[in-house]
């Protein structure tokens, strides 16, 4: 249900953006520094990157809406129970490397002409783990994640900066009912309007 809600959204979206006047176009990447909550994960921050795109949308002289696409990677310790959820995981796992494909629905809020607050919801979808090597990843981790975002973005020109905090309030465990796993990111990054 969500991805056909999503679907729609950017489809909607996007639509609008080609017949508008007002929207800007462009590129982003940055640094990821994320955790996953439970005592499976070690109660740590991993690092990682993340690169896409996004689209603004001018809805009024105080507010517009950015939907962005993005893949996001990082790495992060393996707790000390993860071997028993996954019992035929390899011990030699010490990290376990996630990817995934983030599609955030941003309202942005005006509060001078080079400052921006963000919010909106944010789903990820798992497209990539290390867990595959024995396990399959899809049957411990849900293959989406829902999170709920806010931050700030500066403008300089055709440069945005901006950093954000995500909180998952999904749990992404699907093999055990005894731990919730939830994740959390700090994204940090530079984008670059191109239209």
């Amino acid at each position: 249900m969500y991805k056909k809600l999503i679907h729609f959204i950017l489809m909607m979206v996007f639509s609008n953006a080609v017949f508008s006047q007002d929207f800007e176009l462009g590129i982003k990447g940055g640094a990821d520094v994320q955790k996953i909550s439970g005592v499976s994960f070690k109660e740590e921050f991993g690092f990682g990157y993340h690169l896409g795109a996004y689209t603004e949308i001018k809805l009024s002289k105080t507010f517009s809406i950015q939907p962005e696409l993005y893949y996001s990677a990082a790495t992060m310790n393996k707790g000390n129970s993860l071997d028993t959820l996954l019992y035929d995981i390899s011990t030699n796992i010490k990290k376990i490397k996630f990817g995934y494909l983030n599609i955030p629905i941003l309202i942005n809020i005006k509060l001078s002409d080079k400052v921006k607050l963000q919010a909106g919801p944010r789903y990820g979808i798992l497209s990539n783990t290390n867990l595959s090597v024995k396990a399959n990843a899809e049957n411990a981790l849900k293959s989406g994640d829902f999170a709920l975002v806010s931050g700030i973005q500066l403008k300089y020109d055709k440069i945005r900066v901006y950093a954000r905090y995500q909180i998952g309030v999904t749990n992404m465990n699907q093999i055990s009912g005894k731990e919730n796993w939830k994740s959390q990111s700090i994204h940090i990054g530079i984008g670059l309007k191109i239209i």
